[in-house]
């Protein structure tokens, strides 16, 4: 378990068995020694002016070089490259978790990062890098050899100028980590252990570690009084009692709307009687990154206490396949009365959703964003690069755009143009649950708004961007931590 901390010291003062330092790429010939490093490349004999006149590194991105430094106090020194990019704050979370990968590979067990020329912006950044970098999963593996073994890396002391703003943007990073922390965590775990109940038992531990979030709990029996049956059709063919988790954080006034986040919580998704092909099926343990957003999403925003209301709502269970199982052409009642034909079962998130974007409404927010990796026509449409934002008020949709620019997690809007809506059309019910495969993200969010009623309204598709089926470098397979960040920049948007 990482621990982060911070410190104002001077860098030939520190002791450390690992020293990173950021730099820029040049525009042109070897990177220049800043001044403020003079004195420490002294004590290391001139290494990393040498290294930088001789251009063995040149600060691209994702470049690390380690340099051997003294017996004493800095013991090793790592060059980590910020690319020719400006030097925004997604640049230093990446730079951030590329040297914390490094530094674990090295078993250094500690680190040292400066930033004490860093904006506020740029620490916010490599905190929370480090954090993504360090992170991992262990809960179920067998120890290595201590033979074998390398520490891991435990501890990172973040080199900031003496200053309330660089304080305040390491405790922003901080918090910001120990979210997507919890995201993380709840998206490894195999869906076995991660169960409806672990995100009860994961807003509880929140709630008694934080001290100002309330939480409420539904079983099935109260969502059959609520007459959720979009919800509890997909639940049906399961024995796992499905939740309804809401945490309420109220940093505003008792009038104040507040900003709803609600999160898709499937912990696995076989795709019911229409069943996915078995190749990669483990994948979808990670059908739950929404609501694991939204939990993560409010663990930093209980440490932040920013002076907002906000209400996460996450609805969890699993789509298995069973004799009691949802079959393809049945009808469901949704509990605004909606009717549904379920035409593909493996469209199952949306009616998920469906009955929580209609029991939000009684919170009157004044705006809900939903996250789900809801389909796999997102990763044709955007790839593994941009979360889709779907929402019929263009300035909400941007505020969200933009909150995921800063936090390092792009998004793109796509249209929600009332022509797509014929896709849903049912020939026996109200709608339909799927428009077939042309313009499925589409179609799938212009669903998800027939129960959107009276509240502004973004849908967060995060089903190529909330985890990777491949090492990015930067960040191990697994799970990406999005839409954490935006969440969290969103509501202290808002806040300001």
């Amino acid at each position: 378990m990482l621990s982060l901390h911070v410190s104002h010291a001077s860098v030939t003062a520190v002791d450390t068995p690992l020293l990173a330092i950021f730099f820029n790429a040049a525009e042109s010939g070897a990177i220049s020694l800043p001044a403020t490093l003079q004195s420490l490349d002294e004590s290391l004999h001139g290494a990393i002016a040498r290294t930088l006149a001789r251009r063995d590194f040149r600060g691209q991105r994702d470049e690390t070089f380690t340099l051997v430094g003294t017996e004493r106090g800095v013991e090793r020194v790592m060059l980590v490259g910020l690319g020719k990019a400006p030097a925004a704050r997604a640049a230093y979370r990446r730079a951030g978790s590329v040297a914390a990968r490094a530094a674990a590979k090295l078993g250094a067990g500690a680190m040292h990062v400066l930033a004490n020329e860093a904006s506020p912006e740029q620490i916010e950044g490599v905190v929370a890098g480090i954090a993504l970098g360090a992170w991992t999963y262990t809960d179920l593996r067998t120890p290595a050899p201590e033979t074998e073994r390398r520490a891991p890396l435990e501890s990172a002391t973040i080199i900031v100028s003496d200053s309330d703003e660089a304080r305040d943007a390491f405790a922003l990073g901080d918090a910001l980590a120990a979210g997507q922390a919890v995201a993380r965590r709840l998206g490894m775990m195999p869906s076995n252990v991660c169960t409806p109940d672990t995100f009860v038992e994961t807003a509880n531990g929140i709630a008694a570690r934080q001290g100002n979030v309330a939480v409420t709990v539904m079983g099935r029996d109260d969502m059959e009084r609520e007459g959720m049956g979009a919800f509890l059709c997909i639940a049906q063919a399961t024995p796992q009692e499905p939740r309804l988790v809401v945490m309420e954080y109220r940093g505003a006034g008792d009038d104040d709307a507040p900003v709803v986040l609600v999160g898709k919580g499937l912990c696995f998704d076989t795709g019911g009687i229409s069943m996915k092909p078995a190749p990669d099926m483990e994948w979808m343990k990670y059908d739950m990154s929404g609501a694991g957003g939204v939990m993560g999403a409010m663990e930093a925003i209980s440490r932040l206490k920013p002076k907002v209301n906000v209400i996460g709502v996450i609805g969890s269970t699993t789509n298995m396949v069973s004799g009691t199982a949802v079959k393809p052409g049945d009808v469901v009642t949704a509990s605004n009365g909606k009717t549904i034909e379920v035409i593909n079962t493996d469209a199952e998130g949306r009616m998920v959703l469906a009955d929580l974007l209609v029991f939000v409404k009684r919170f009157k927010p004044a705006v809900v964003l939903d996250a789900a990796t809801l389909t796999g026509a997102i990763v044709f449409a955007l790839g593994h690069n941009a979360v889709g934002l779907f929402g019929p008020d263009r300035d909400v949709v941007e505020e969200v755009r933009a909150a995921g620019e800063r936090c390092g997690e792009p998004g793109w809007q796509l249209p929600v143009w009332d022509e797509y809506r014929e896709q849903i059309k049912s020939d026996v019910a109200d709608l339909r649950n799927t428009g077939g495969r042309p313009a499925g993200s589409i179609t799938a969010a212009l669903f998800l708004q027939e129960f959107v009623d009276g509240y502004p309204w973004v849908h967060l598709d995060v089903a190529g961007t909330a985890y990777s089926q491949s090492d990015l470098g930067w960040l191990p397979k697994g799970p990406t931590g999005t839409p954490v960040g935006t969440f969290v920049e969103f509501v202290r948007g808002r806040a300001r």
